[in-house]
């Protein structure tokens, strides 16, 4: 009985995790309007692109692995009804990350000059101190929502990550609809020193750094009424040497993501500029991840399941079906945007519109990711988590190497196809690895059947491109309930359909 209030306790707090974190999501989602019809110049909305992927990266490093070591070494104390213990590696974690990303900030703000030049951004260092501000406060914060986490204060976590993401949702929109106006009617105001007059990337990342001081905010009380930076020399050897290894075990994953933004820089030809070419990019991304954004919520509620399932005898023929299921919806969801693409692609403003091209890429690359996080369970379940760092690497090589070879001639359409031949590696090569370490009956057959059904579904849809609007959604809708009606014949919908109606 404690067994299944423990797994149940784990499911609740998973799915409300899950709803602050999806809701950053759709926020974020929400704003892609506002940002390619306000900035018109796409290179300021690549340049976003580009400090949000350094952020990404840069919080990986400043972060040290700590959070997880914190629950590693926090859960050791509990065990011995120790709370102090356990307190005292959560300061001790918060003031080496403190210490660790104000040493960043502080020489960040002293070269801020010399890197903005090196970094062709001139005289305006304004972005390199928002982007120092926020790894600073995002890198103190995280050990603090994982606090939050180690102590099953959920709704807690929720709040106040709902708090900052509605903070910085309502600063984008008084920035980007109010602040034009009034900086150009009072140009010496206090705010002009913040953001210019005309629109551009720091009216994005101002507002983020914004709503992570109100996150940090939210946690002084708390910070005031603990030992909030005890430090504990013997413990920190121990924590440093079991999180640092995390933490350059976490780097080749988030690079997969987020080095092709990276490399614009470097790989694109000199005529052609590299900032409005990943604005566009960004762009296109935004409309793929609407496919992300389903495996996001598969994921929260999935993980407990994997867990809870993993000591029954039959549990590798139920996470079989679990990927028959996914991957015929995926490719649900994978048609419903691109046969849709023409109502979607309305969320971009005009001058981003011809981003779309890389959707049908990415919502592939994002199932088959969703693919890799379904199968990957076995090295979850098993314990050889070492071969992820394996895996992760193997998909890294492989992005590095299709933007290297092709971004120069393909621009950004190179990168997407980067991300799909990544995520196919990591998917055939955490397969192949599975059968050996902890067997699992996938009908590949049948999921293979499922994507390429899919795929062909969409081309045959180009056939009718050059309908009109109305005609063009009316056969795409057909096509996409021809679909939905295969995939229920496959999984046998119908007969079981039947047999209810007859029971009843």
């Amino acid at each position: 009985m404690l067994k299944n209030s423990a797994i149940k306790r784990l499911a609740g707090e998973t799915a409300v995790y899950g709803m602050s974190t999806i809701l950053a999501r759709v926020l974020n989602f929400l704003l892609v309007p506002l940002y390619t019809r306000v900035l018109t110049d796409q290179a300021a909305y690549g340049v976003v692109a580009e400090f949000m992927a350094y952020i990404a990266v840069l919080q990986v490093v400043l972060v040290l692995g700590l959070e997880t070591g914190c629950f590693r070494f926090a859960s050791l104390a509990g065990q011995k009804n120790d709370p102090v213990g356990a307190g005292r590696v959560f300061s001790t974690s918060l003031t080496t990350v403190t210490f660790v990303a104000g040493l960043f900030f502080a020489a960040v703000i002293l070269f801020r000059d010399p890197i903005a030049g090196a970094l062709g951004y001139g005289n305006d260092s304004r972005a390199l101190f928002y982007v120092a501000g926020i790894l600073l406060l995002d890198s103190i914060t995280a050990i603090l929502f994982a606090r939050l986490r180690y102590e099953h204060k959920a709704w807690r976590f929720a709040v106040f990550k709902t708090v900052k993401i509605c903070c910085e949702l309502g600063f984008n929109l008084l920035f980007f609809l109010w602040a034009p106006r009034f900086l150009a009617s009072a140009p010496e105001s206090f705010l002009g020193r913040f953001i210019p007059a005309v629109p551009d990337f720091n009216y994005v990342l101002f507002s983020i750094f914004l709503s992570c001081i109100v996150a940090l905010l939210l946690f002084l009380p708390d910070l005031v009424k603990r030992s909030s930076f005890a430090f504990d020399r013997k413990l920190w050897t121990r924590l440093m040497l079991y999180s640092l290894p995390l933490m350059i075990a976490g780097l080749p994953g988030i690079l997969n993501d987020f080095s092709d933004r990276i490399l614009f820089r470097f790989l694109i030809p000199e005529d052609v500029s590299w900032r409005a070419q990943m604005g566009i990019y960004q762009a296109g991304i935004k409309l793929a991840v609407l496919i992300n954004l389903f495996i996001q919520m598969f994921r929260y509620a999935a993980e407990p399941f994997f867990f809870g399932q993993s000591a029954d005898k039959k549990a590798p023929g139920t996470y079989a079906r679990v990927l028959d299921y996914f991957t015929g919806f995926s490719m649900l969801v994978y048609l419903g945007i691109l046969l849709y693409i023409d109502l979607f692609s309305l969320i971009l403003g005009e001058n981003y519109r011809e981003g779309i091209v890389v959707v049908p890429i990415m919502a592939l690359a994002y199932v088959l990711l969703g693919i890799y996080f379904n199968i990957s369970i076995w090295f979850k379940l098993s314990g050889k988590t070492g071969y992820a760092v394996l895996i992760t690497s193997a998909g890294l090589a492989v992005t590095l190497l299709v933007n290297v070879l092709f971004m120069p001639r393909f621009g950004y359409m190179a990168a997407a196809w980067g991300h799909l031949a990544s995520y196919l590696t990591m998917t055939v090569v955490c397969a192949l690895m599975g059968r050996k370490h902890y067997p699992v009956p996938y009908n590949w057959r049948r999921n293979g059947f499922y994507i390429f059904c899919g795929i062909g579904l969409y081309f045959f849809s180009l056939l009718f491109k050059e309908l009109s609007i109305v005609p063009k959604l009316a056969v795409n809708t057909a096509i996409i309930l021809g679909y939905a009606a295969i995939w229920a014949g496959v999984e046998g919908f119908f007969g079981k359909l039947r047999r209810l109606r007859q029971q009843r």
